[in-house]
């Protein structure tokens, strides 16, 4: 086994830690926030259980999908299942959204009837709120720039500190003020939180399940770059997408008419693809005569 595989290895079991930690913690916070958001009549505090729900339902999922995708590959799933990882991303962002939908319905109805709420209570809970999701946050700041899965994670995880902080100030805020309508204000804040944060994730992990080219892999230069090998005089059928949220693939027919274009030249391109690129995982086609014959040189096919 070597180096790399072991690095891997200690990352994975970290990540998967980190999972383990942030569900356990945030399921408990949940339980919380609905027992003493009942008590205390507060739909701010309520709403927050509910995203936190959702944030928890997300995370088992991204750590599902993060085991999934290190399965070994089959004859029927030669990829393996690496893309569990973008379709987990995805099913996480609807759902935060549907629950977005419902904490703005509920809040727009509780501005037009506030209910009373027990501050103190709603402050408390709310600082529990912003300790936990703030540490929960904390475990995958190391790999969020990475992976979508985790950055989803760190991010829903560093919202919600943020939305527990403004439910304990729209908390206080009725204590000092009595006006009873911050409450229910405060989860149309914080229902906007969600939508603003989740959105950006949903429009990622769409593309990425259909196919689009991952974001920081720039298409065109990698066509340039293959336009501008020794011996090259057309590029066609090159096609890149993600197999997983972090990893990217490439295929491409390489017209080389004259040049003599062995496994070592196929070698030092997929390396250079791989490094400077990003794209780990390239199949090339190599060509010869004036490409007419190949079924796929126009590029609707």
């Amino acid at each position: 086994m070597s180096p790399h595989d072991h690095d891997h290895g200690r990352a994975a079991e970290r990540l998967g830690r980190a999972f383990a930690v942030g569900i356990t913690l945030n399921a408990a916070l949940v339980l919380a926030q609905v027992v003493f958001g009942l008590l205390a009549h507060s739909l701010a505090l309520l709403a927050d259980a509910g995203h936190n729900l959702g944030d928890v339902t997300g995370l088992a999922l991204a750590w599902g999908a993060a085991r999934l995708a290190v399965q070994p590959r089959s004859h029927r799933r030669t990829y393996g299942m690496r893309r569990s990882s973008i379709l987990a991303a995805l099913l996480n962002a609807v759902l935060l959204l549907i629950a977005t939908g419902a904490i703005a319905w509920e809040a727009v109805r509780r501005l037009q009837t506030p209910h009373p709420v027990a501050g103190k209570v709603v402050i408390a809970v709310a600082l529990a709120g912003v300790a936990i999701n703030g540490f929960s946050a904390s475990l995958f700041l190391r790999g969020r720039k990475q992976d979508l899965n985790v950055r989803s994670a760190f991010l829903h995880l560093a919202a919600d500190a943020g939305v527990s902080l403004v439910v304990a100030i729209s908390a206080f805020g009725i204590l000092r003020t009595g006006w009873l309508w911050l409450d229910p204000l405060a989860s149309l804040l914080i229902a906007a939180v969600i939508a603003y944060g989740t959105w950006g994730v949903f429009r990622e992990s769409l593309d990425l399940a259909l196919d689009a080219v991952p974001p920081g892999i720039d298409a065109g230069a990698i066509d340039a770059y293959l336009r501008s090998l020794a011996g090259v005089t057309n590029v066609h059928d090159l096609h890149i997408w993600p197999m997983s949220t972090t990893e990217v693939a490439l295929t491409a027919h390489l017209l080389v008419p004259e040049k003599e274009f062995g496994d070592d030249a196929i070698t030092d391109v997929c390396r250079t693809l791989r490094d400077r690129f990003g794209v780990g995982h390239s199949t090339l086609q190599i060509e010869r005569g004036d490409g007419e014959e190949c079924d796929l040189r126009r590029a609707h096919v």
